[in-house]
């Protein structure tokens, strides 16, 4: 299946609501493992003690397909950590996490209070987050003559690659990164541009920067 490009968080991103006399606290970042997901939210409960529950949502990869995970902390099973989750596949935003930190207010909101509660507080977070997006890169190695130096330079922005690195002997070889869904048609310009002579080797798997 190809990779396809995604938004992801670009800061982390903290929101606050009182609902009858509770407090409830969003916080929202980029992860790109379940590990990186425990450690924020271990980060956030260290920060918050004394809070009575400290319930999470996460998405390492692409919202539909990544490895996910919830926590209710306490709550009632699915009142928290099932909606926020809920929200966070439907922003379509990948590599996120969510805590929401609830400061019991002594007023009980009741199962489905909880759950507007706590997929309103994410709802508020993302509605103020910025984005990147994250696309699937992948490495190209190229053999020219040093008389097609200056046409290869020229198509760099065109395909927004990059040179990772450059050897120079008896041509020059070029370690190039570019967009996953740009290197079928580099390929075939260089072809083209080069009558043939160009030699070139595509690495088979996408990396993600």
């Amino acid at each position: 299946m190809e990779n396809k490009a995604y938004p992801v968080p670009e800061a982390p991103q903290r929101t606050e609501e009182i609902i009858k006399k509770s407090r409830f606290i969003c916080d929202i970042r980029r992860v790109q493992s379940r590990d990186e997901a425990k450690e924020f939210i271990a980060l956030i409960k260290k920060e918050f003690p004394d809070a009575r529950h400290h319930c999470s949502a996460f998405i390492a990869g692409p919202s539909q397909t990544g490895d996910m995970g919830m926590s209710d902390d306490g709550e009632p099973q699915g009142t928290a950590g099932k909606p926020m989750l809920q929200v966070l596949q439907g922003s379509g935003i990948g590599d996120i996490a969510a805590v929401v930190t609830r400061y019991f207010g002594g007023i009980l909101l009741g199962t489905g209070g909880l759950v507007r509660a706590y997929s309103g507080a994410v709802q508020q977070g993302l509605e103020s987050l910025k984005v990147v997006m994250k696309v699937p890169m992948r490495i190209v190695t190229l053999d020219i003559s040093y008389a097609q130096e200056g046409l290869l330079r020229r198509m760099l922005d065109e395909f927004s690659a990059e040179i990772e690195d450059q050897t120079f002997g008896s041509g020059i070889t070029f370690t190039l990164v570019m967009p996953s869904d740009q290197v079928e048609n580099f390929t075939k310009t260089v072809i083209e541009e080069t009558n043939g002579t160009a030699e070139i080797m595509i690495d088979e798997n996408d990396i993600w920067l």
